[in-house]
């Protein structure tokens, strides 16, 4: 029997991510359209709020906001439920709820609202309707049936301080350097930085929400594009730039790392975050020690006896004062 995930009380943030089963690469242009297209409803349906992510062949990287659940009026309701059922569906269903207003049945109303509201404000419910529509689309389109995905989402419970939050949110936006997809994160399409970079308004949004919950201030959209950017360079985009604009250095081969790593050293932050950094998926809590020690006290029965205390420095690389709730011994760092 799986235990619960571990979430926030009330309002959070997690860093999510999924793989397709056997790691096989099949997330083309068009399947990341779609899976875009299905994130972007699905969050609008539930309230919540993509902040980053970045989309690779075989997996997906979302960093995402989950507000404290609420209450939700009957013409906020209809709108939420627009992004996911739509035509003669959505207006039998305003028709009903307006029809029972009417009638005086005000609890028959609100049990008609339930039936779609309970998926709401809900991370589990999300990345479940997420995962199971995408693979509903992808196996109807190639003819194929089966499990899609790789076991349910790992999910990372961010604390909402800037070390943290602003370090994820690099760390996403880097995934297509890492893959060697791109020289630079602005140029690829299907992330956060990139969308936002384009024009796109959601992702531009979730970037300045990003800034915004990690600094403590609002930004425009011309200050927090300035702001991000370097945030990327300062922690993942070092050693200058070409004549065209790419990195000079876009990268460490595995013997750099593993030199380094193998010597006892510790890498610096723009150097770490280049790697595959295991506590960022299988973290399970990452932030200060107060906030990850907050977090153990919650799900004490998730551990054994022996377990006094709750955060675990993170090692290889120069976190500062970043732990997280597991103590990963096997390569939390690697070139890949």
């Amino acid at each position: 029997m799986r235990r619960p995930r571990m979430k926030a009380e009330g309002a959070g943030y997690y860093h999510c991510m999924s793989r397709i089963i056997e790691r096989r690469a099949i997330l083309g242009e068009a399947e990341k359209e779609t899976l875009l297209r299905l994130m972007r409803e699905l969050a609008g349906f539930g309230g919540l709020e993509v902040l980053t992510y970045c989309f690779m062949s075989n997996h997906f990287h979302i960093l995402v906001h989950v507000p404290e659940r609420r209450d939700v009026t009957d013409e906020e309701f209809l709108r939420r439920v627009a992004f996911i059922r739509r035509g003669g569906e959505l207006k039998a269903l305003g028709r009903e709820l307006r029809a029972r207003r009417q009638r005086g049945q005000a609890q028959a109303a609100e049990a008609l609202k339930a039936r779609f509201t309970y998926r709401m404000y809900d991370l589990s419910e999300f990345f479940k309707a997420l995962k199971q529509r995408f693979s509903q689309a992808y196996n109807a389109r190639v003819e194929r049936c089966g499990p899609l995905w790789e076991q349910r989402f790992k999910s990372l419970l961010v604390e909402r301080a800037e070390s943290a939050l602003l370090t994820v949110a690099a760390y996403i936006e880097l995934n297509a350097v890492r893959g060697g997809c791109v020289g630079d994160p602005k140029d690829y399409r299907y992330s956060g930085y990139g969308e936002a970079l384009g024009g796109g308004r959601e992702a531009r949004e979730g970037l300045r929400r990003v800034l915004e919950a990690a600094r403590g201030r609002r930004f425009a959209w011309g200050q927090a594009k300035c702001a991000y950017r370097q945030r990327l360079y300062v922690q993942g985009q070092q050693r200058g730039l070409s004549p065209e604009g790419r990195p000079i250095r876009p990268g460490f081969t595995a013997e750099q790392v593993r030199a380094v790593l193998e010597a006892g050293g510790r890498l610096p932050m723009h150097e770490v975050l280049r790697c595959r950094v295991r506590y960022f998926s299988d973290g399970l809590a990452l932030g200060g020690r107060e906030f990850v020690e907050g977090v153990f006290a919650r799900y004490r029965g998730h551990f054994g006896p022996r377990r006094h205390s709750g955060a675990r420095p993170m090692r290889c690389g120069e976190w500062g004062a970043l732990c997280t709730l597991r103590d990963l011994r096997l390569a939390p760092v690697s070139r890949v």
